[in-house]
């Protein structure tokens, strides 16, 4: 099962086996390089059948860092375009995960002082959120967005979906999760407004509602939109599970063709009980309550981990972040492991067992 295709409207992946966003803090005014080429270039020859490229911000000030990459602009569509052909030519589809960052934004990169706050003389800047909430001491409060910003901020990801498709994406994907901009307004936590966009589930969903039908809008029928959510903050009062799968029904009718099921990130203070799956349970409720195909994410490392979640239904894909970094061919090992053929580079076939 794992190392069976997977048909999203027009693409097909060879295999259920895919990277997760991992932001990799080494753009230049957002634009990809040299890293980014071989970063995600070996995933793609090491046999994964879905490549997502990191949070790709869709407009300056929704950058969590000065070396974000970045989709706002017409200038950084060809630079990510020269990464996009050749994970394509390896037979890997490329996705972008378009994202606004909000209250979590100007921070420095994460070797840097922990990712502290960036102060306006460092080169910080103004971020916005829902609500005029800080994400914890130190960060900057952010400006509750008016009517005309959040018009804004619809429009920057619609116009950021088409710059994908211009740079030859495969698919987008719409984050919504990890105390971001779109998670921010989900959360009653982050989100304390009184107007049409904040107070009950349909205020509080309505950014996120209107971002992917202005995404879904602005890409082809056969592009399938994923979204990531964040199935559960992790405390008392936030976002809940029986929340994400109504949320998940809704994006269906949206148009929506996978959601991506993580959790946490919204307040630091939240206590996560990190194990071995301990996510799949989202993906899977999402599968089978919301009727939406899913995909399960953390802490999967093994090929027969991930067949397990696979074949038993729970998810339709698996994502993998860190056992990637560890292990790029990690597909090529999955399929020594289970038996089957695997997605081997004809340049690398003498190293087949």
């Amino acid at each position: 099962m794992l190392l069976t295709p997977l048909t999203l409207r027009g693409i097909t992946l060879r295999n259920r086996i895919g990277v997760s966003p991992m932001c990799q803090y080494s753009a230049v005014e957002g634009r990809a390089g040299d890293w980014h080429l071989v970063h995600y270039g070996g995933f793609a020859t090491g046999g994964a059948g879905l490549v997502v490229f990191e949070a790709s911000a869709v407009e300056g000030r929704g950058r969590i860092s000065p070396a974000d990459l970045g989709i706002w602009d017409d200038a950084q569509v060809e630079p990510l375009a020269r990464v996009v052909r050749f994970v394509e030519s390896q037979g890997a589809v490329p996705a972008l995960q378009l994202a606004h960052a909000g209250r979590k934004a100007s921070v420095r990169v994460p070797w840097e002082q922990g990712g502290a706050p960036l102060s306006p003389k460092a080169g910080g800047w103004a971020v916005v959120g829902p609500s005029a909430l800080p994400f914890a001491d130190g960060h900057a409060t952010p400006a509750a967005l008016d009517e005309a910003g959040l018009r804004g901020v619809v429009a920057a990801f619609g116009a950021a979906a088409r710059r994908a498709v211009g740079a030859g994406f495969r698919a987008v994907e719409v984050h919504a999760a990890h105390g971001y901009l779109l998670h921010q307004f989900l959360s009653p936590l982050s989100n304390r407004r009184t107007d049409a966009y904040g107070g009950d589930f349909a205020g509080r969903t309505r950014l996120a509602r209107e971002v992917v039908a202005a995404v879904r809008a602005a890409v082809p029928d056969a592009m399938p939109v994923l979204v990531r959510v964040s199935a559960t903050d992790w405390v008392d009062g936030g976002w809940t599970p029986d929340q994400t799968v109504a949320l998940a029904r809704d994006l269906g009718g949206l148009g929506v063709d996978l959601v991506d099921c993580s959790s946490g990130g919204l307040v630091p203070y939240a206590r996560v009980p990190v194990a071995p799956g301990y996510q799949v349970g989202f993906a899977e409720r999402v599968r089978r309550e919301a009727g939406v195909a899913s995909a399960a994410v953390g802490m999967i490392t093994t090929p027969t981990q991930a067949e397990a979640i696979v074949a038993g239904g729970q998810a339709d894909l698996v994502l993998m972040a860190r056992e990637f970094l560890r292990d790029p061919h990690f597909p090529l090992r999955a399929a020594t492991a289970l038996a089957v053929d695997g997605p081997w580079p004809r340049q690398y076939l003498r190293a087949r067992p």
